[in-house]
């Protein structure tokens, strides 16, 4: 069975915003709360919780035809603002937080697959978070986007934006989130 035709848990819910919908299927956190169109004036705003300091999978598909570069609001053009607040519902500090693309479940996403953090920008308008001071991209092969020097309190939330794009747009892939713990 490939990627696309994994099956849901009961419980998942698919969360619509914009032209896409969210889904915590995979586990390990819960979406609890959705809102926004996508654009750089009303991003996806998702608010969630990680049950734990171990990785966790969002599953992103579209839910409109898709358009590449078509701002016109009616279909999945390739670009995606998102804010995510998270609540760390571990019991330890997260000292960085990585996010990863992935267009097939597990495998890293390559240069030709057209997905990353905004990779053809050079600057850091669309990134952001209100805990960590820095961050850092990593392309090729992977798309990964690490924030570094702060951190998350248990119970505590943080903030995180950036734009992802996708040049060769797909129906369906993944947001890997990855807090990080200090080590002993």
């Amino acid at each position: 069975m490939g990627a696309d035709a994994q099956e849901e848990k009961p419980e998942a819910k698919r969360w619509l915003a914009g032209a896409y919908s969210f889904s915590d299927e995979l586990g390990g956190f819960k979406i609890r709360a959705i809102g926004g169109t996508g654009t750089r004036e009303d991003p996806i705003v998702i608010e969630e919780e990680l049950v734990s300091a171990s990785p966790v999978t969002m599953v992103i598909r579209t839910t409109k035809p898709i358009r590449p570069f078509d701002f016109s609001g009616k279909y999945a053009n390739g670009f995606i603002h998102l804010k995510l607040i998270i609540l760390n519902g571990s019991e330890q500090a997260w000292i960085e937080v990585e996010f990863e693309l992935q267009e097939i479940l597990g495998q890293a996403s390559l240069f030709g697959d057209g997905l990353s953090f905004d990779q053809r920008r050079t600057d850091s308008k669309n990134i952001y978070s209100d805990s960590f001071a820095d961050f850092s991209r990593d392309f090729e092969p992977y798309d990964r986007l690490l924030y570094r020097n702060g951190m998350v309190d248990p119970r505590r939330s943080a903030s995180f934006g950036f734009l992802i794009s996708d040049y060769t747009p797909k129906r369906q892939f993944y947001l890997v989130q990855d807090p990080r713990i200090p080590s002993t």
